[in-house]
C-alpha cells in the first residue's frame, strides 16, 4: 500500500523537477545566452535593424512602410504621396481591426490562387494605378513594363524592398514632384540598388526607406 502511494508521488516530484530544470535552461538561460551573443556579435541586427535619420529612429530595414497623404475626412483610404518612392502593395502594411487599442501591423499574404478573379481584378487595378500615378507629361508609363512587384504583395506583406525596375519606373514622377533632375534621381536609385547575396542568392533590390531618406536629403540640398 505504501509503495503504491509513494510511486505516484515520486513520479510527480520527478516531473516537477524536470519541468523546473527545463524551464530554467530553455526559458531563461538559453534566451539570455542567445540575446547576449547577438548583442555582442551583431548589435545592430539584434536591436531590430533600426534605421536612423537626423538622430531619431525612422523605421527598420526589415519592415516596409507606406508613404501616404493624410487621410481624408470621408473615410477613404489615403492616397500615396507622389513625392516619395512607394513600396509594393502589401496587405501587411494595414492596421488590425480586431483590437483597436493597439496600432499593430497585420502580416500575411492574400492566399488567393493565381486564377482567382479577385486577384486578377486586384492586379489589374494596381497596374492601372501605377500607370496613372507614374506617368508624367511626355513620358507615359507603358503598362507592359510594369514589373510584377508593383502590383503584387510579398508573402509576408511587409517586404521593405522593391525591384530596381519598379524604382526606376517611379523616377520621373518623384523627380517632377521634388523639382529635381530625373538623371539625379535615377543615379540615386542606382546607388541604393543592392546586388544578389554572395553574387548569386536572391535578386537585386532597393530598400525603399533608405532610398527615401537619401531622396529627402537630395531634395533639401
Amino acid at each position: 500500500m505504501h509503495t503504491s502511494v509513494r510511486t505516484p508521488a515520486r513520479q510527480a516530484w520527478a516531473a516537477l523537477r524536470a519541468l523546473l530544470v527545463l524551464t530554467l535552461v530553455c526559458g531563461v538561460l538559453y534566451p539570455l545566452a542567445v540575446t547576449g551573443a547577438a548583442r555582442t556579435l551583431m548589435p545592430h541586427r539584434a536591436a531590430g535593424s533600426e534605421i536612423t535619420d537626423g538622430g531619431r529612429v525612422v523605421g527598420s530595414a526589415l519592415i516596409g512602410q507606406r508613404y501616404d497623404l493624410p487621410a481624408t475626412k470621408d473615410g477613404e483610404a489615403p492616397a500615396p504621396d507622389p513625392r516619395w518612392f512607394q513600396p509594393r502593395p502589401s496587405a501587411g502594411l494595414g492596421t488590425n481591426s480586431r483590437n483597436t487599442r493597439y496600432g499593430l501591423l497585420v502580416s500575411g499574404a492574400s492566399n488567393l490562387a493565381g486564377d482567382s478573379p479577385e486577384l486578377i481584378d486586384r492586379v489589374a487595378a494596381a497596374r492601372a494605378a501605377v500607370v496613372r500615378d507614374n506617368s508624367v507629361p511626355g513620358h507615359p508609363v507603358d503598362p507592359a513594363r510594369v514589373p510584377a512587384d508593383a502590383v503584387t504583395s510579398s508573402g509576408s506583406g511587409l517586404d521593405p524592398h522593391i525591384s530596381p525596375a519598379y524604382a526606376q519606373l517611379q523616377v520621373r514622377r518623384v523627380a517632377a514632384r521634388n523639382h529635381l533632375a530625373a538623371d539625379r534621381v535615377a543615379a540615386l536609385v542606382e546607388r541604393h540598388t543592392e546586388g544578389r547575396l554572395l553574387g548569386f542568392i536572391g535578386e537585386p533590390r532597393v530598400n525603399v526607406l533608405r532610398l527615401n531618406i537619401a531622396l529627402r536629403r537630395l531634395a533639401a540640398r
